[in-house]
């Protein structure tokens, strides 16, 4: 059925063998055979045979209205569509903000020379690995991040790349450190609960593991103990955490809990059962004791107090409005959620509230939304139920794509019935009977508690034909992206969702007059949906007690990168930034000076440390050359390049780009070039002048926000550092981090013990014994590993 219009896919896309197309025909039949099925039926091809082989494109436009075009357009576009065959096993690594500035790129070099994969070429010459590079995996505070298949590793560094391949491929067909299922049975509680945080941010940390450990414990002493999986517990730099909950008794909490640890603070506090159980565990306690010397009881050195001044100043600023009951409600239990005020207020505007009062009560709240540009949401459901067009769709915009941002990730999996009541209650309000979660494939846990949620509200009645019995119909379904930062904007999502590549439009007319299918259309935040059902549900006079003048409420903030306690905040609009990073956040680690904040993600700027005493709301953030975003925190400490930075956010700009407006296609590329030229030492006089000239026109001239907000990072850098600019010009960085302007050498203080030589990774320091070593700089690939290596502090960078 192709013809020679679709050469891209002919020579792309490789027969790889026999292909089963019996599956493309079972495919089609489940999922439909319009043109606008197209993305889920290539994402259901690609999960399948792992790429997109040609005859089964070709059964797809024999068998459907699919044309041989419009799968060239959508599977070249989305970054999540492969044409020639992949790896066994995926090894996605993080690039976002916190993870770049702890070494990312690091990490995926020395994966790629751990597998020998050669220049070019992404996959192992025995077919077992593909490495890829993705913009963010939403576990910021556990930087450096790689997912290996379902598998999440935190904190890497590039010596522990062998070590980590290991673990995975000992537990490739285990349950330790995989993801949790969807649903669970509710707990009862007639017993004691053992509380543990399954999110992907706790099970990247090791919690997964732990989970296993306790199972087991329970299982072989028979301790009476429920375990209960909740959400995100929002101390991300404590994880693994584990909170006991006794059935009569003081509730404790035990913070980096490791597998070791288990059995002594599970039996702490749940005898095991049966008299042999206890002699048993009482005579294996004992033989520990004799046979390591054990001094230190582990189940007093980790427990932690709610009280502790470290727990108080991180907790003690926030409110939680968006994030209520974290740590301690199940996510997937509906039952748990309706006792704590779960659906009363949807309950109130299918029985009680006109859609306009429902409005009003919005309106009178000031709340703004919370996906970046801070529009006010009672004036975007107003114009939208006044529109003219039937029928009118709501959508929620879980597209989160911001590298340094993972703040939608954790509302969708910790607080899923929240966020669907939020968008019913935005569809009674508009006058809507059909709702769309639009979530990015990066984010599965968040797709899996989504698509159950939703399916355990059909079963209850809560959504269909007959919502709460009210005699209303709503229906709300899930759309996955592929792959493409610009669906973040609302219209680029629209086209998504309609089955077309995901380029933006020009506005006038917005979505809320013309959207979805050309009819009146809502696309709020995940966040601005959470606090709308709080909204409802507590009244909007209790909102607007908490925040600033024009930006009311709280904010949810993901703080990671150089900072002591990182985590997920939510805390009141008008806050400083130095409250955050210094009393929330404990400051920098022992020995570094806290630089700058970068708020906002590729759409914000950087805010040095100068001006941390900028109020944290839309307008005051604005005015010092930054934006609010989606709620990006990455804290930048001394040992950060600015200039590396701003190259950072324009390359992901860039690359992410449409490509459908001049400006922002050709405009950021020549800025990146000046900036890549910097970088490399191969500036000059004028660089600098051209880069904010090429800034201003883009950000003048460009068709959506991607395009207008590009320049941000770079102009706030610049106004700010102007003089790391200039180091740059010169052939210095102040930092050390950009490679082509530092060297690596040893000083005198080397004690010859020849480990720096060890963890060279490509033999750039020779093996010498008791000898001053020495570093042979064509070979060096900057990988650091040598510096970490040395117990004296003797490589150093010049």
């Amino acid at each position: 059925m192709f013809d020679s219009s679709r050469t891209a896919i002919a020579e792309a896309a490789p027969t790889g063998g026999e292909v089963d197309l019996a599956f493309v025909d079972a495919t089609i039949e489940r999922l439909g055979r319009s043109a606008d099925r197209v993305i889920p039926i290539l994402q259901a091809l690609q999960d399948h045979y792992r790429y997109l082989p040609r005859p089964a494109l070709e059964r797809v436009c024999a068998s459907t209205e699919i044309t041989p075009a419009a799968i060239t357009s959508v599977s070249t576009f989305y970054s999540q569509f492969r044409h020639r065959p992949m790896g066994e096993h995926i090894i996605s690594v993080c690039h976002g903000t916190a993870c770049h500035v702890k070494g990312a790129p690091l990490v995926q070099a020395a994966f790629e020379r751990q597998l020998g994969i050669a220049d070019g070429d992404d996959t192992d010459a025995e077919g077992r690995f593909t490495v890829q590079k993705v913009a963010c995996l939403g576990c910021c505070t556990l930087a450096p991040v790689v997912q290996i298949d379902e598998v999440t590793y935190g904190g890497l560094t590039s010596r522990r790349v062998a070590e980590t391949l290991d673990d995975f491929l000992k537990h490739a067909n285990g349950a330790a450190g995989q993801r949790p299922p969807a649903r669970q049975q509710p707990v009862e509680r007639p017993l004691g609960e053992i509380r543990i945080g399954l999110d992907s941010c706790c099970i990247a940390q090791g919690t997964g593991k732990v989970h296993a450990a306790v199972e087991q414990v329970l299982t072989e002493w028979g301790a009476p103990a429920a375990v209960k999986k909740v959400g995100c517990v929002v101390m991300c730099h404590q994880t693994p955490l584990l909170e006991i909950a006794p059935a009569a008794g003081k509730e404790r909490l035990y913070a980096r809990v490791r597998e070791e640890d288990v059995m002594e603070i599970v039996l702490r506090h749940f005898r095991p059962k049966g008299l042999v159980r206890r002699a048993r565990y009482a005579a294996t306690r004992w033989l520990d004791r004799l046979l390591t010397d054990e001094r230190e009881d582990p189940a007093a050195s980790l427990r932690v107090d709610r009280r502790d001044g470290a727990i108080c100043a991180f907790l003690g600023p926030q409110r939680h409005l968006a994030t209520e009951g974290w740590g301690r409600v199940d996510p997937m239990d509906i039952d748990e959620h309706l006792a704590g005020g779960g659906f009363v207020a949807l309950k109130r505007c299918l029985t009680e509230l006109a859609p306009e009062a429902i409005i009003e009560a919005i309106t009178a709240s000031g709340l703004r939304g919370r996906g970046g540009a801070g529009f006010p949401t009672g004036e975007k459901w107003a114009r939208a139920a006044s529109a003219e067009g039937s029928p009118k769709y709501v959508i929620c915009n879980g597209d989160e794509g911001d590298p340094g941002a993972f703040m939608n990730r954790m509302l969708l999996e910790s607080f899923p019935y929240r966020i669907i009541e939020g968008l019913a209650i935005a569809a009674l309000a508009v006058g809507a009977e059909e709702g769309y979660f639009y979530i990015r494939a990066e984010y599965p846990t968040a797709v899996e508690r989504i698509a159950a949620a939703l399916e355990e509200c059909r079963r209850r009645g809560f959504l269909g034909e007959n919502a709460f019995g009210s005699g209303r119909r709503l229906h709300i379904s899930l759309k996955q992206g592929a792959g493409a930062f610009v669906c973040g904007e609302e219209t680029a999502l629209i086209a998504s969702i309609e089955g077309r590549r995901g380029t933006p439009r020009l506005r006038p007319p917005f979505p809320s007059e013309k959207g979805l299918w050309g009819q009146p259309t809502v696309v709020n935040n995940v966040e601005t949906l959470a606090l709308a059902a709080w909204i409802l549900r507590h009244g909007a006079a209790e909102f607007v007690t908490m925040g600033t003048k024009e930006s009311k409420g709280t904010k949810v903030f993901a703080l990671a990168g150089k900072v002591r306690r990182g985590g997920l905040i939510e805390v009141p609009m008008g806050v400083s930034l130095r409250e955050i990073v210094d009393e929330i956040g404990g400051g920098m680690v022992p020995g570094r000076r806290f630089k700058a904040v970068q708020v906002g993600g590729p759409s914000g700027g950087c805010v040095p440390a100068a001006l941390s005493d900028t109020p944290v709301d839309f307008e005051a953030l604005t005015g010092a050359g930054a934006i609010m975003g989606s709620g990006g925190l990455v804290v930048l400490d001394d040992a950060d390049c600015m200039v590396d930075i701003a190259r950072y956010f324009l390359s992901f700009t860039q690359d992410q780009s449409c490509g459908k407006c001049t400006f922002c296609r050709i405009g950021t590329r020549r800025m990146l070039d000046i900036l890549d030229r910097l970088c490399a030492g191969r500036g000059t006089q004028g660089d600098l002048e051209s880069l904010e000239s090429l800034a201003f026109s883009v950000g003048s001239a460009s068709l959506c926000g991607l395009g207008r907000t590009a320049p941000n990072p770079v102009l706030s850098t610049l106004h700010h550092f102007r003089d790391e600019y200039q180091a740059h010009i010169e052939g210095r960085c102040p930092a050390g981090r950009c490679p082509a302007l530092v060297r690596y050498r040893i000083n005198e203080q080397c004690i010859g013990c020849t480990l720096c030589a060890q963890a060279c990774p490509v033999g750039a320091i020779p093996f010498t014994p008791y000898a001053r070593h020495e570093v042979i700089d064509e070979q060096c690939t900057r990988c650091d590993n040598c510096r970490a290596a040395c117990p004296v502090g003797a490589v150093e960078i010049a």
